[in-house]
């Protein structure tokens, strides 16, 4: 991908940033809140004293939790504005974090075989170069360190996917579509629990759309040996409290994770 590539989703994510940092930290995300990232944590081993770098930070706060399960941690992110609420939050409740800005999909300024691990949430997918990604996380990580990573599932989020209900309108089932795809759109949304009436701008956020190929074989290619694959379904608990959560639980995965070894 270009550099005007990655200049788009800085700019998009900068202009995102003021308002995802308030949704995120007011409770709206709650696909992360009780599904997304409370998944991936219980797919991570244990990353008690480990040096680790997060791809695709954001405004930091699955970035923190990382640092108070106990490791060391760097986050790094293509969005100055993203990284500044980040570094804000460090500085009003220090937890060792250190923040860099910068794509993870390019070389980062950072030393070769500097960390134990990578991990990624919900972000790689947003980038417009996953090889360079995988490229740079394989030089990264120390021999023997791994990479986790939870990006949307591409055999079910393609960009033709539909709902389909029956006459009194229940949702039965899930249409995908345009699988393989690699035409590059911008998705405008806003979180859905936020009230109807609310003047909020949505989000521009560029996707990039891959199959679950493409995915894998940038690991295997970038040299790790894929250990383990996860597609979480949402507890009974999240469905009971989002309802909207059962058409993951029962139709279809929302969410692919991933991890891999750099061997030793």
């Amino acid at each position: 991908m270009t550099d005007k590539a990655h200049h788009e989703v800085a700019a998009r994510w900068n202009q995102n940033a003021d308002q995802w940092t308030d949704d995120v930290r007011n409770g709206y995300d709650v696909y992360r809140d009780l599904f997304t990232f409370p998944a991936f944590v219980e797919f991570l081993p244990d990353i008690t004293g480990l040096d680790v770098i997060d791809f695709g930070c954001g405004e930091g706060t699955n970035t923190r939790h990382f640092a108070k399960m106990g490791a060391k941690v760097t986050g790094i992110d293509i969005s100055q504005g993203l990284i500044e609420h980040a570094r804000q939050a460090e500085i009003a409740d220090p937890v060792g974090v250190k923040y860099k800005v910068g794509s993870y999909s390019s070389e980062t300024g950072l030393p070769a075989s500097s960390f134990d691990a990578v991990v990624s949430t919900m972000a790689l997918m947003d980038g417009p170069d996953f090889q360079g990604a995988m490229n740079e996380a394989y030089r990264l990580v120390r021999p023997g360190g791994f990479i986790a990573f939870s990006v949307l599932h591409p055999c079910f989020i393609t960009p033709g996917l539909q709902w389909q209900k029956d006459e009194h309108g229940k949702t039965t089932g899930l249409c995908v579509a345009r699988y393989f795809s690699k035409e590059v759109f911008t998705e405008n949304w806003k979180f859905g629990n936020r009230p109807k009436d609310e003047n909020i701008v949505p989000f521009s956020v560029p996707r990039f759309p891959r199959t679950i190929g493409d995915y894998l074989n940038a690991v295997a290619f970038a040299g790790f040996r894929l250990t383990r694959i996860g597609e979480p379904q949402p507890t009974e608990d999240a469905c009971k409290i989002v309802p909207r959560f059962s058409r993951w639980r029962d139709l279809g995965a929302f969410l692919l994770l991933v991890m891999a070894e750099r061997p030793k």
